[in-house]
């Protein structure tokens, strides 16, 4: 959700949603070469990755709200991140869980382990008997592991499936109606009593995703399942792994390429290119464990919002998954997901284009606004007049007429429309619709936000400035002596912007993109994000195969370079 203040920075956080982010070979060079990496579960994409180093040490990055990526010293011999939760395996067979507790699921019952499996309102472990135990909710049958022994365990929601020491697979828990993973969180949550049939035969392993489960044949084939042995289309071949999470499954084939699908319907999925030795799915995100060490990642995101037509465009704006440029002729041009109407661009010539969450608009050459999308609160819908600069937000969108005056138009929920008026002030000179709220510039210089606050997003300090841009729970503005400066919800500080002197600034939904007086690009999360990793993990971009530059979300200091 990206503003019209900044279209190239906008190109540059558009871009980064589809490509893959490896953080190549410097763990193995700092000593912490990475051995086994796991993937949180998340239904709505905001989602943490911890890996295991050969040291035994733990590194956790991404969504940090409930402490989930606040790993403990080791050492630890495994690992496993669930929804807000994450437990490890200590050297003494005893586990230790983090994160969110309220149901549970991260007090783990004492003993020795050899493994363990957090889910998302429970885990479970494996004892060094071979029997099965899991602690948390148990509203819906979810710790109920059957009796006897086993050599393997995954843990899902709300059904469990483990390996029994037979090589046969067996599930406990009812499962919801696939492919929706419902919300289990009310305690008066209903779900069908259907149980998980396995089909019969020896596996050698087995990964449970959301409503469905898949399992790796001994002979190296993929089987995938819903309840009551319903079978479910999986890539052909042979492979060496499987990792199945909510919405899509991953297998390794032999070869160590990664293989990814959606897991319900067989739908090719974008993984990582390269050689692998470990895979691990969880919320909208790939990330696979290179055979060198190296970490790579790829957001679930649809990437077709990347791939701009050919040609060339005076303009562009990246919105939630879609963008919009204006082509040097003043036509304009839409792509990326279309679940609405989108992408319907208007005919005629404009010279300015916001793509907002659904909605995008575009200032004519006339400088009348045109707006389109989802006809619902409003969006669409602009009020007359000439305008000279447009934003588009997440149900909303701000103008600001030629006389310095704002308008603005859609939803309301949280006062981010009631614009205020430009002579009471001053006129404004730019204009950036949030989430949620909104920010305009003065031609004072002076910020003036409104709208949602709950996380002082609309406390602008007081200053001067020259640019400043809404995101969605914060804010951002650009100095006169080039210094950025955020506010608003800013998880553990890591929106605190890289210092140095910078032309540019656009603020995403949980990041924010400058671009430096030298032409760099700039980018870094607002909060719990996967590609939050640590500086180890880090190196400069390359290039894809197909010559396209690697972008990704957070490698700082990235320079634009084609």
């Amino acid at each position: 959700m990206h503003r019209a203040i900044l279209a190239l920075a906008a190109l540059l956080a558009c871009v980064a949603l589809g490509a893959a982010v490896d953080w190549g070979q410097s763990a193995a060079q700092q000593g912490g070469r990475t051995v086994a990496i796991s993937v949180g579960h998340s239904r709505f994409g905001d989602t943490h990755v911890c890996a295991l180093l050969a040291s035994g040490e733990l590194e956790c990055w991404g969504r940090n709200d409930h402490g989930q990526a606040d790993a403990p010293p080791g050492p630890f011999t495994a690992i496993s991140a669930g929804n807000y939760h994450s437990c490890g395996l200590r050297e003494t067979g005893e586990i230790e869980c983090w994160g969110e507790n309220r149901h549970g699921q991260a007090d783990p019952p004492q003993g020795s382990f050899s493994a363990v499996s957090a889910a998302w309102y429970h885990s479970c472990g494996l004892r060094e008997s071979g029997e099965i135990e899991c602690w948390g909710d148990d509203r819906h049958g979810a710790l109920d592991a059957p009796p006897g022994r086993f050599r393997a365990v995954s843990a899902g929601w709300p059904h469990s499936c483990g390996l029994r020491e037979t090589s046969e697979v067996e599930c406990w828990g009812p499962v919801p109606a696939p492919p929706i993973v419902q919300d289990l969180t009310s305690s008066d949550q209903k779900i069908p009593d259907r149980k998980m049939e396995a089909p019969p035969g020896r596996f050698s392993t087995v990964s449970v995703g959301g409503g469905y489960v898949c399992g790796l044949r001994e002979s190296g084939e993929l089987e995938c399942w819903q309840y009551a042995n319903e079978q479910i289309d999986a890539p052909s071949g042979r492979f060496q792994a499987i990792s199945a999470s909510e919405y899509h499954a991953c297998g390794l084939r032999e070869s160590g390429e990664l293989e990814c699908w959606r897991g319900v319907n067989n739908v090719s999925v974008d993984a990582p290119p390269g050689l692998f030795r470990a895979v691990s799915t969880g919320g909208r995100y790939i990330c696979g464990l290179r055979n060198a060490g190296g970490v790579a990642c790829r957001p679930l995101i649809p990437p077709a919002q990347a791939d701009a037509p050919p040609g060339r465009f005076q303009a562009v704006s990246g919105g939630l998954s879609h963008s919009c440029g204006v082509r040097e002729s003043g036509q304009l041009e839409c792509w990326g997901r279309s679940g609405s109407v989108q992408l319907d661009a208007p005919e005629g010539r404009y010279r300015a284009v916001s793509a907002g969450e659904e909605h995008s608009c575009a200032l004519s050459e006339s400088g009348e606004l045109d707006c389109w999308g989802p006809d619902w609160r409003g969006l669409p819908k602009v009020t007359p007049g000439r305008f000279s600069a447009v934003s588009s937000g997440g149900a909303h969108s701000c103008g600001i007429r030629e006389t310095g005056d704002l308008a603005c138009w859609g939803a309301s929920t949280s006062g981010q429309t009631w614009a205020p008026r430009g002579r009471l002030r001053g006129r404004f000179s730019a204009v950036s619709a949030g989430a949620e709220h909104t920010c305009g510039l003065r031609e004072s210089g002076e910020v003036e936000c409104w709208g949602s606050n709950v996380f002082g997003q609309a406390d602008a300090p007081a200053g001067s400035f020259r640019a400043v841009s809404a995101g969605g729970y914060h804010s951002c503005r650009l100095r006169e002596t080039g210094e950025i400066e955020c506010w608003g919800y800013t998880f553990d500080g890591q929106a605190r912007p890289p210092p140095g002197a910078y032309r540019a600034i656009s603020a995403g939904v949980r990041h924010v993109c400058a671009l430096s007086e030298a032409g760099t690009a700039t980018c870094w999360m607002v909060y719990g994000g996967v590609a939050d990793i640590p500086a180890w993990l880090r190196k400069p971009v390359g290039r894809l195969a197909d010559g396209r530059t690697e972008l990704g979300w957070l490698p700082l200091g990235l320079a634009l370079d084609g």
